[in-house]
């Protein structure tokens, strides 16, 4: 009976290694891209020219839509998305929770495209006037730096404040409840609550930040997979290029996945930075800086070393049309 049970025995781990290796060729043979609901990644998955691109290469693409930064690069350290774009401050966060992530690209500069705003009728006119007031905003999302910003310049500390941490949609709920003084957003919520709400911006990001989108990776994905790297860099450059000299189609093609009106989102999407472009010394520096100034306010544990984290083509990668 024994080498019978043996035998069985050899079979079933030799069948389990088999089931294990297809399951790892697969996962290598997919991109999985995290994107949200706005932006270059929502524009690229419409029109479909990454995944004719990579088909070539045996690699085929499949899309997770997250509600915000924070969560989709939660996706990004468990391990379900192997790529995605998230504003500033969000990485900041990721990797001083251990997130295995490399900085692979950024967009322009985009600093009109967050504000904190108030209600039409709120008797506040400055960033000043929000010292004991509550604040909602996203946790950790790019516009998190803003009101730290925001709240320097207007000589506040950031305990002045009294900070709600809610996602985009329960947020505006409370904002249009009136159980929050003020709201730090994005856009296209910030379009919207401007235009449906008649918000008032006390602050956007002009003169405050540069508020940057960035795009990640898994740092064993992009190690193992140069190629397939730059290859999506260059189908997010051609889709921003196209994108900045056509507005209007942008706005056609992206208010229908929104569920918002073409004027908002025509708003939204002229505020927008577009392009893809590896990182430089001074975008490191700036994103070195909001990393300093979460760590001494005690927003995150450690202190962090941005540079270590920057992904850098290999040479014959770098030099490939």
């Amino acid at each position: 009976m024994r080498p019978v049970i043996l035998r069985r025995g050899l079979v079933a781990l030799f069948a389990a290694a088999v089931t294990f290796g297809a399951i790892t060729q697969a996962q290598a043979e997919t991109l999985r891209i995290g994107y949200q609901k706005y932006g270059t990644l929502v524009l690229l998955k419409a029109k479909g020219t990454l995944e004719k691109r990579l088909s070539a290469q045996g690699v085929d693409v499949q899309w997770t839509e997250f509600p915000g930064g924070p969560q989709l690069l939660e996706g990004l350290n468990v391990g379900s998305i192997d790529f995605g774009v998230t504003g500033e401050t969000p990485p900041v966060f990721a990797q001083a929770a251990g997130a295995d992530l490399l900085y692979v690209a950024y967009e322009p500069p985009a600093p009109h495209s967050e504000a904190i705003l108030v209600p039409k009728d709120s008797p506040i006119k400055s960033v000043q006037e929000l010292k004991g007031k509550k604040v909602v905003l996203n946790k950790g999302s790019n516009v998190h730096y803003l009101l730290v910003r925001a709240l320097e310049d207007a000589g506040l500390k950031y305990t002045d404040i009294q900070t709600v941490f809610l996602p985009p949609a329960d947020a505006r709920a409370a904002f249009e409840r009136g159980s929050v003084d003020a709201w730090v957003i994005w856009d296209p919520y910030q379009a919207a609550a401007e235009q449906q709400l008649q918000a008032r911006s006390l602050r956007d990001g002009k003169g405050l930040v540069d508020n940057h989108q960035f795009y990640l990776a898994t740092k064993p994905y992009a190690q193992k997979n140069p190629e397939v790297i730059k290859a999506l860099v260059e189908e997010v450059r051609a889709v921003g290029e196209w994108s900045k000299a056509n507005p209007e189609d942008v706005t056609k093609q992206v208010s229908p996945l929104l569920g918002l009106p073409t004027d908002i989102t025509l708003t939204s999407v002229k505020r927008q930075g577009y392009g893809a472009l590896f990182l430089t010394p001074e975008v490191v520096a700036a994103q070195q800086k909001i990393a300093d100034s979460f760590y001494q306010l005690k927003l995150i544990p450690k202190p962090l070393s941005i540079k270590d984290v920057i992904w850098t083509p290999p040479a014959a990668v770098a030099k490939a049309p």
